[in-house]
């Protein structure tokens, strides 16, 4: 039953009250409040000696003396009366008795948020209410509903003190606790999906019955995990390892219950038998073993000589094992990549382990194989870009499909036998109609190759995984995705449903193997769809620019991600964004050949500049804020007067394209960098050359001038950042440390730092004095398109093609606050930096994110400081090695190798 709108009227009605108590005054009932540490908060506000203590405290704020001294008094107490009724009127309101982020409350909390969303007022008091959770058990569900409307609205919650709160029933999906003090905090029946505690403290917390889509992170395979299986009963998970070990895992649990061991190369591939008492593995050491559960010892081993073992299924009825083998070659699995193998298709008798060889052919590699449920179809692909479908009753191929553009990686059929399902390394997954041989629907999402793909036991989801790390859940009926799971930092090989349907377990190049929540539905949020290629911060440093191949430009407040407006126009990629000095215009260029010049304020296009002919890479607006330079696949750069859109220069080279420029601090001179592998500086008032830098040895993708002008970074796809000196022509030095193309270079504001992104994923700080490495911050899923600093510089913008923006933290703002002196002993006891203690600290500096903007959020816990506590989620499973595996520091962990290098 949906609540009504006269219920929320009347909580309206309530927090309305707020607006007519002195704003001061306020404050400092609050903090007195919460300094006492009454359990019972109204009855401490309702005493006349504790008014007094009111009266007193608030009577010494300085510019209130000025006033009349009773007038004073009068007020103080009409305001802590206000502030009394408002408290009453809470604990009595459904507000404090009910969940608002359960679907009953949705239309009711959209049109409070609408209402509150501006009021200071009202936003200071529901973070009180979170507060008072922590003294007053009366106020919990408020205190709970207070906190899911903040994070709901994208309220500043960073770096904030939340010691002891108690938080029951409601969701904080995507809340950001960013260096939060959340010690002694009980949470109890809260969805924390996408949740961010990167650099949190967590001593002592009560966290049970937590919401997560992923479960649980199995550890124990030191090898890429190839296969994970599920026992028909559901109760046992099987896994096989490039570390030759096969293990069962208690699924209730998540505890190891054995390890297998025979095979003398990777375990490939793992098939339980229908009734579970047989597990069969296929390993590239030219055998198969069937293993028997309950004793856990080789039943049979089926060797060939002269065959690597690629794949294993049984038939649905038991009876048969079919295996696909190649002749022995360079195996690389953890992307699957081998052409050029003779194949054979085997069917072996699970009783007898008599073979048949049913069918040899002369093509790449088979790198799935798929019974259908019926046992009389075979699906497997052999050549590059087909799938062939094989009658076991007649032994000849009955079908041959082909749509995908490279290999075919995976296969599986859907329950009912009607629909196969195909992943390849063309990013695509496609779902072919059995009965007719076409093609029913293309899947596309994933920014890297299918490896994996498995149907729901009730064939209504099919689940992917890919290079990109990702896995994602999709309705097979419509044809669209219904989820976004991120968890695994490597390749995701391997997945497989519960036969209930509720789990799905995945292997990954990682080592790990993840438990995922399937039935909770999918938060998405504001973000972009594709690739982000450009990323600029606003003079003032309140508001980030980002743009996208989704065609739009969006506009962020930089302190909480809420998206301030989506400037639509561009019908193609729009390539480049970048703020006049003022900050009241934005340039964008795109795919569409277009220039447009954006109000920032209203989100209004001002002006839209033609002439270019093809994609524009590159927009930079000069620091008088005059002129506009742009740079073309067209091969030419363009200078256009800002106020009258009219252009003044043009500077062609038709040799070749130019990727980037950038005007100097002074306006003086232009840089431009492209794919003639050079650098060249113009003369901004007549458009002659000045110079010519020649250094790299592949396509220059980015260009940066420092602050002070003296120096001009450049960034190429030969791997190498070069730093120059602008005055003498020079290069100054040679930065390297990318394993691929340098697409985005930017100086700190101080000169002293520069950041690189790159085709690796990966974003590099340099000290620009040394040329040394400082840090390396990982956390990005594809390229890292574009990198910004902020003004102030304690911050840096990146842009990725997973689709994602990431805030760093570069500089730390402030240290978290802490009350209570037991927590305070404990943090002494750690005499080197916290995170060196960390088992999982890098060689070199990272940085944890501040921010992440994205459709799909993923739990982060980087540098999190965790010490004792309980941390169980909706299945009973301790989540402290999920924890780990976000790089937290685990205290107690870190004590116990502290004493034994001691």
């Amino acid at each position: 039953m949906k609540c009504t709108f006269e219920h929320n009227k009347g909580l309206k009605d309530v927090l309305a009250i707020l607006n007519h108590i002195d704003a001061q005054i306020l404050t400092l009932i609050i903090e007195i409040l919460l300094k006492e540490k009454f359990s019972d908060s109204i009855g401490f506000l309702q005493k006349y000696q504790n008014q007094k203590v009111y009266e007193q405290s608030i009577l010494k704020v300085e510019n209130i003396q000025s006033f009349d001294k009773q007038w004073k008094l009068d007020a103080v107490k009409e305001n802590i009366k206000k502030f009394t009724n408002v408290l009453i009127s809470i604990k009595n309101n459904d507000f404090n008795q009910n969940d608002y982020s359960t679907k009953n409350y949705s239309e009711t909390k959209q049109l409070l948020i609408q209402e509150i969303i501006e009021n200071k007022k009202i936003i200071q008091f529901l973070k009180f209410l979170v507060h008072l959770t922590a003294i007053d058990d009366l106020f919990i569900q408020s205190g709970s509903n207070s906190l899911h409307l903040l994070v709901e609205m994208k309220i500043n919650l960073k770096n904030q003190f939340f010691e002891g709160i108690k938080i029951r029933n409601t969701s904080l999906i995507g809340a950001n606790f960013f260096r939060c003090n959340l010690n002694g905090s009980e949470l109890k029946n809260v969805d924390i999906d996408g949740i961010n505690l990167n650099g949190a403290q967590l001593f002592n917390c009560k966290w049970k019955k937590i919401r997560l889509k992923q479960l649980i992170k199995l550890d124990g395979h030191s090898g890429d995990v190839y296969s994970v299986c599920f026992s028909p009963d559901g109760t046992t998970l099987a896994s096989g390892s490039e570390d030759k070990s096969i293990r069962l895992w208690d699924v209730k649990t998540g505890q190891q219950k054995a390890i297998l061991k025979g095979h003398k190369n990777g375990v490939v591939s793992l098939c339980f038998s229908p009734d579970g008492t047989t597990l069969a593995s296929g390993s590239a050491d030219n055998s198969h073993r069937l293993w028997d559960i309950k004793t856990r010892k080789t039943k049979l081993k089926l060797q060939w000589l002269y065959k690597s073992i690629y794949s294993v299924c049984f038939s649905p009825d038991g009876t048969k094992l079919v295996s696909f083998c190649v002749n022995e070659g360079d195996l690389n699995m953890s992307v699957l990549d081998i052409d050029d193998e003779e194949l054979s298709i085997f069917i072996w008798d699970v009783s007898t382990g008599k073979l048949k060889i049913l069918k040899s052919f002369a093509h790449n590699l088979a790198l799935s194989v798929c019974f259908s449920p019926d046992s009389t179809t075979l699906a497997f692909s052999i050549s590059a870009d087909s799938i062939y479908l094989f009658d076991l009753k007649t032994e000849k191929l009955k079908i041959k499909l082909k749509d995908h553009s490279d290999k075919i990686i995976s296969l599986c059929f859907s329950p009912d036998g009607n629909t196969l399902a195909s992943g390849s390394s063309d990013k695509s997954i496609s779902l072919w109609d059995l009965k007719t041989g076409r093609l029913k629907s293309k899947l596309k999402d994933h920014s890297d190759k299918v490896l994996s793909v498995c149907f729901s036991p009730d064939g209504t989801t099919l689940a992917s995984g890919s290079s990109d790390k990702s896995i994602c859940l999709w309705d097979v009926k419509a044809g669209s995705q219904k989820a976004k799971l991120i968890g695994h930092k490597d390749d995701v090989l391997s997945l497989c449903f519960s036969p209930d349907g509720t789990t799905l377990a995945s292997g990954s190049s990682d080592k790990s193997i993840c438990f995922w929540e399937t039935n909770s539905e999918q938060y998405k949020t504001q973000g972009h769809s594709n690739t982000v290629c450009s990323v600029c911060f606003s003079p003032d440093g309140n508001t980030l620019a980002s743009c996208s191949d989704d065609k739009s430009i969006r506009l962020w407040e930089a302190q909480t991600g809420r998206q301030k407006s989506k400037l639509d126009g561009h019908n193609d990629s729009v390539c480049s964004v970048c703020f006049s000095f003022d900050g009241m215009t934005l340039a964008s260029g795109g795919a569409d050949k277009s220039i447009r010049l954006w109000d920032v304020q209203t989100g209004q296009q001002k002006a839209k500049l033609n002439g270019h002919t093809n994609l524009i890479y590159s927009v930079c607006i000069s620091p008088d804020g005059t002129t506009l330079a742009s740079c073309c696949a067209d091969k030419s750069i363009r200078l256009w007067e800002i106020k009258t859109g009219q252009q003044k220069l043009t500077l062609e080279n038709h040799q070749t394209f130019f990727k980037s420029l950038y005007f100097s601090p002074d306006g003086t001179t232009l840089a431009s960098g492209g794919a003639d592998k050079s650098i060249r500086l113009w003369d901004v008032q007549t458009g002659q050359l000045k110079a010519k830098l020649d250094g790299h040895t592949n396509l220059i993708y980015s260009v940066c001038f420092s602050p002070d002008g003296t120096t001009l970074a450049s960034g190429s796809s030969d791997k190498s950042i070069c730093l120059w000196d602008v005055k003498a022509g020079q290069q100054k030095a040679k930065l390297i440390g990318h394993k691929d193309g340098v697409l985005s270079v930017c100086f700190s504001p101080d000169c002293t730092t520069l950041a690189s992104g790159s085709l690796d994923k990966s974003i590099c700080l340099w000290d620009v004095k040394t040329g040394k490495l400082k840090a390396k911050l990982m956390g990005h899923f594809n390229y890292v398109e574009s990198v910004c600093f902020s003004p102030d510089g304690m911050t840096l913008a990146s842009g990725s093609a997973d689709n994602s923006i990431r805030l760093w933290e570069i500089k730390r703002a402030k240290e978290i606050e802490i009350s209570e002196n037991h927590y305070k002993d404990i943090l002494l006891q750690f005499k080197t930096p916290l995170v060196q203690n960390n088992p999982l600290a890098h060689d070199v500096t990272t940085y944890p994110t501040i921010l992440l903007i994205s459709e799909y959020l993923s739990f982060q816990a980087k540098e999190a400081l965790v010490f004792n506590g309980e941390f169980v989620n909706q299945k009973g499973f301790d989540f402290l090695s999920l924890l780990k595996q976000k790089e937290c520091c685990i205290l107690q962990d870190s004590l116990q190798l502290k004493y034994k290098c001691n």
